[in-house]
């Protein structure tokens, strides 16, 4: 990863017609809807009580973390996530989805920078 990129993997076996261009402006919507991102510590048994808080393949928390950081973009997401953030998605600017890339059967891999 750089500075103003990232990359986030799906299980996702078949890429739709104009998937990359559809992901862009839906994410630059939700951009653009200014949302705010709340964040929290709660006790390890109340977060993982949400469903899906975790949505990663393997659970990545250390079994002897007592605290877990959870992220709200408000109205949208809440997840397990203790990277750093803005305080409402209209911080981001706008985002690029740059590649759509296969890395398996069923894995696919997104490519994202933040353009200007």
């Amino acid at each position: 990863m750089r500075p103003g990129e990232a990359r986030m993997d799906f299980n996702l076996p078949e890429v739709p017609a104009g998937f990359k261009a559809q992901l862009e402006d839906l994410v630059n919507a939700e951009v653009v809807a200014d949302r705010a991102v709340a964040v929290r510590v709660l006790d390890r048994d109340e977060a993982l009580a949400i469903p899906d808080i975790v949505r990663t393949q393997a659970n990545l928390i250390p079994v002897d973390e007592q605290e877990i950081r959870i992220v709200d973009i408000v109205g949208l997401d809440v997840q397990a996530d203790g990277g750093t953030h803005v305080a409402s998605t209209a911080q981001i600017g706008k985002v690029q989805v740059v590649k759509v890339e296969s890395k398996g059967r069923a894995n696919r891999r997104v490519r994202l920078r933040l353009a200007g």
